[in-house]
Order: C-alpha cells, then sequence, then structure tokens
C-alpha cells in the first residue's frame, strides 16, 4: 500500500486530445474575430464569427467518441475505468509484461514434491496447504488443488505474515513455516540448504519447517496459446518499439517463457518497489503500456501511461489499473487497442472535420456573407454532423482483431 501511495503521488500527467486541439482553435478563432472588425470597422463582423467559432465539435465529438468507445468495450468484456487511456494508449511504444497470469494461463499445476530427509511428503504438504489458503499468489491455487486432489484436511494456521519479495511465513500444528525462494534460503544460511536439488526448469519454491529445509515443490505454467502471435504483431501492428518482461520469478524461468514467446528483453526476481522503478524510467523515455494481474504488479501499473489488469485475481489490481479485461485473453487487448486507434480517428475526423468547416464558416462570416443568426443556425448543422460522425464509435468494426 504504501507503494501504491507513492506511484498514484507520482502519476503520469496526460494531455487529453481536446486539449491539445483546442490550444491551436481558439487563438485562430480569435484571430480571424479581431481582423474581422478591425479591418471592416463592423463589430457585427467580430460576433458573426465568434457565434460560429463557437467549439461545439471540439466540446461534443471528442467525448460523445469516447463514450460509444467505453460502451462498446464493455460489450467486449474489457471495462474502462479510466478514459484518457482511450486517448493514450495509441501512442504507447514500450509495452511491458509481467510473466504468470499474463503471458501464461496463471494456472501453474504442483509436479514434483521433493522432500528432504527426515520429513513427510503428506504432512509437508498439509503444513503448506493450510499457509497457502491465505496467499493471493498463483502457486496458492496449485498448492490448495494439490493438497485437495490427495482429500487432505487442514489445520488452521496462525501469525500469517507475507511481504511482497519475502515469501510467505506463520504457524501451523505447532511448527514455524517459512514458504520462501532458492536465492533466500541460501542468503538466510537455513539448516540443510545442502540438501537442495539442483536447479531445473520450471517454478519453483522451497518450504522451511522449524528453521530447518523441508522440500522443493515445483510447478510448471503453460505460455498461452496466444502469446507468441500476440507478440509478434505488437510492432508491425501496434507501432511498439519495445516489448519486454518484468517478473519477481527467477531468471532461468522468465528467460524459459520469453523464448517460447518471442521477447528478448527480460527483468527477472523484480519486487514491487522495482517494478516501479523501472517502469518510471521507461516512461520517462517513452510512454508505455503494463498488463499484469497480480497485487504486486499494481504500483507499476499505476506508474505506465496506460495501465491494464487481465482477469479478475485482484481488487487491489483492478482498482490500480486504467482498463480491466474480465476474460483471461490477450486477444481482449488487442481489441482494446483497435477500439482505441478506431476512437482516436473517429474523434479527430469529428473534431477537426467540424472545426475546418467551422473555419470557413467563420471566414464567410468576417467577410459578411453570414450573419451572426445565420452563423449560429450553421454552427448547429455543423455541430450535428460532428456528434452523428461520432456516434460511430459505439458500433463494432468489421474487424475488431489481428488475432
Amino acid at each position: 500500500m504504501e507503494v501504491m501511495r507513492e506511484s498514484e503521488s507520482k502519476r503520469p500527467q496526460l494531455q487529453r486530445l481536446g486539449d491539445q486541439l483546442g490550444a491551436i482553435y481558439t487563438p485562430v478563432a480569435l484571430v480571424v474575430a479581431v481582423a474581422a472588425w478591425v479591418l471592416s470597422g463592423e463589430s457585427v463582423r467580430f460576433l458573426a464569427v465568434l457565434v460560429i467559432a463557437t467549439p461545439c465539435p471540439l466540446l461534443l465529438a471528442i467525448p460523445i467518441a469516447i463514450i460509444g468507445s467505453i460502451s462498446l468495450c464493455a460489450r467486449r468484456a474489457i471495462i474502462v475505468k479510466s478514459p484518457v487511456v482511450l486517448e493514450q494508449i495509441a501512442g504507447c511504444r514500450t509495452a511491458i509484461f509481467d510473466k504468470t497470469g499474463t503471458l501464461t494461463y496463471g494456472e501453474p499445476k504442483l509436479t514434483e514434491q521433493l522432500i528432504a530427509p527426515g520429513f513427510d511428503q503428506k504432512e509437508v504438504l498439509t503444513l503448506v496447504a493450510s499457509l497457502e489458503r491465505y496467499s493471493k499468489h498463483p502457486l496458492a491455487r496449485a498448492i490448495l488443488a494439490a493438497a485437495k486432489e490427495a482429500g487432505i484436511q487442514l489445520p488452521e494456521a496462525t501469525e500469517v505474515g507475507e511481504q511482497p519479495g519475502q515469501g510467505l511465513r506463520g504457524k501451523v500444528s505447532g511448527h514455524q513455516l517459512q514458504i520462501t525462494s532458492r536465492n533466500k534460503l541460501i542468503a538466510e544460511k537455513v539448516a540443510g540448504a545442502d540438501q537442495l536439488p539442483a536447479l531445473a526448469g520450471g517454478l519453483e519454491c522451497v518450504v522451511v519447517v522449524d528453521e530447518r529445509y523441508a522440500a522443493a515443490l515445483r510447478f510448471r505454467d503453460a505460455p498461452r496459446a496466444e502469446s507468441r502471435s500476440f507478440i509478434n504483431h505488437l510492432g508491425p501492428k501496434h507501432q511498439f518499439a519495445r516489448v519486454m518482461i518484468v517478473s519477481g520469478d527467477r531468471e532461468s524461468e522468465v528467460r524459459y517463457l520469453a523464448e517460447q514467446v518471442g521477447i528478448t528483453e527480460i527483468h527477472a526476481q523484480q519486487s514491487p518497489e522495482q517494478k516501479l522503478a523501472l517502469v518510471r524510467a521507461e516512461t520517462a523515455k517513452a510512454k508505455t503500456l503494463y498488463v499484469g494481474d497480480g497485487i504486486n504488479d499494481a504500483p507499476a501499473m499505476m506508474a505506465a501511461t496506460v495501465g491494464m489488469a487481465i482477469g479478475q485475481n485482484s481488487d487491489v489490481t483492478a482498482e490500480a489499473a486504467g482498463v480491466v479485461i474480465m476474460d483471461n485473453s490477450l486477444k481482449k487487448v488487442d481489441e482494446f487497442m483497435h477500439i482505441s486507434r478506431r476512437m482516436r480517428i473517429i474523434a479527430l475526423q469529428s473534431a477537426v472535420g467540424g472545426m475546418a468547416l467551422s473555419v470557413i464558416g467563420m471566414i464567410f462570416a468576417a467577410t459578411g456573407h453570414l450573419s451572426p443568426v445565420s452563423g449560429a443556425i450553421t454552427q448547429e448543422v455543423i455541430d450535428v454532423l460532428a456528434v452523428l460522425n461520432a456516434l460511430r464509435a459505439a458500433f463494432p468494426p468489421k474487424v475488431i482483431s489481428d488475432l
């Protein structure tokens, strides 16, 4: 929560599309109006120019296009919490992905239980599953599933604590229990650490019972079927210059997945603080998209230009993200990019087209061919045309994904 509060306080300030266009349009309208008055000496021309120069296409068309696109997203199981992300994602040039649950299915299976001498396999699984009931980590679900399959009754755990990046601790049936990583076990010089099995592929956690190494549990989590095609199309179709994985998992496992999905830049064993610092550094260079699904991703999501949460694994992550993908699918991420790009095109067509027609009307008003009343009627016609075009954003296009 402290890291999230810090992230919130330094969230990137984004300039809205309407503000950018208004900064150009308003001075032009005032210059034309003043010039018409000064050159003709008729104040009525000044009034006529200002009447037809009312920036209604700018004030109406862009919000209508955004609201229509938000509605379309909702019908596609994509919840847009911050409308500004619809305007910003088209400009993102760096894509940052969490690994587990984002590029993988987030459903690891317990494949091996390597028990140290002096410990019983069923007893260790019972202790670990009892403690993992209180964790939101993806591996916790795999351990609980294995315990359920084995028909194990789980005792209550007490004194449970889970510091991000530090593993899980607690007390079960009178035993002090710690579930951590291989590196932390070695760094803490836990008794029996020399009995650790050789490093292997896949995910891993190690179990410490009463300050002594007890077991190594190994898991496998398959990459999503669409991960490689999705990653490969980000550059050609959406103009992303860099794609990277940022994960808390060990480097060998992250690199293994990266090779499978076609990513060359990885950052492994990253704590939430390190993820936040990395995203801030990348966002300072170019607009960033961060896609994740876990609590540890929440601060980084808030620091990115666009933060996107996949699935409904965590309320904290959903709160931090600007976009929440309800379906657990990367295809929905691609759909959102297409909807956003189409929204921007329609909004620009409506706003810029409406302003262009208004500028033509201003010229007629400045030369005395339109009275203030005629200018008001002309402006209303322009507004209707701009609004009708903006409403197209609410309807799905023929092609909504490249995947």
